[in-house]
């Protein structure tokens, strides 16, 4: 098996995130890191995927490109979302994702970088 045995599983998991995301996929103590989070472990993993199904409302997750990244998969993506606020703004982040996948096809890492900054991100939550 190879990294691109998984581009099927994860276009799938894109389009239906953060809603039933396919865990078995991720090795047990897969690392992840963006700009907000940094932690380790599968547990972890989906108490952040948990949060964000609870307070961003309206939440699509575009992929633009998926392709073979060295021994992983890199991702191109742009996020949006109405942030929980009374003027509910809405929340746009793009970026890309480099997993890193191991001998056995599970994600043992997956790190998101974005386009802007997390004061640009924090900034599209004030009303200006």
């Amino acid at each position: 098996m190879s990294p691109i045995d998984l581009i099927p599983t994860i276009t799938a998991d894109y389009a239906k995130f953060p809603e039933a995301q396919t865990y078995s996929i991720y090795s047990s103590d897969v690392y992840f890191k963006d700009p907000m989070y940094d932690f380790r472990g599968l547990g972890q993993y989906q108490k952040m995927i948990g949060f964000i199904t609870t307070w961003f409302k309206n939440l699509k997750l575009d992929l633009h490109e998926i392709k073979e990244n060295g021994d992983g998969l890199k991702t191109r993506w742009t996020m949006s979302w109405d942030a929980p606020l009374p003027w509910k703004p809405r929340i746009s982040i793009s970026g890309w994702s480099e997993l890193t996948i191991s001998s056995d096809n599970l994600i043992t890492s997956h790190i998101d970088y974005w386009d802007c900054s997390r004061w640009d991100m924090v900034k599209q939550h004030l009303k200006l």
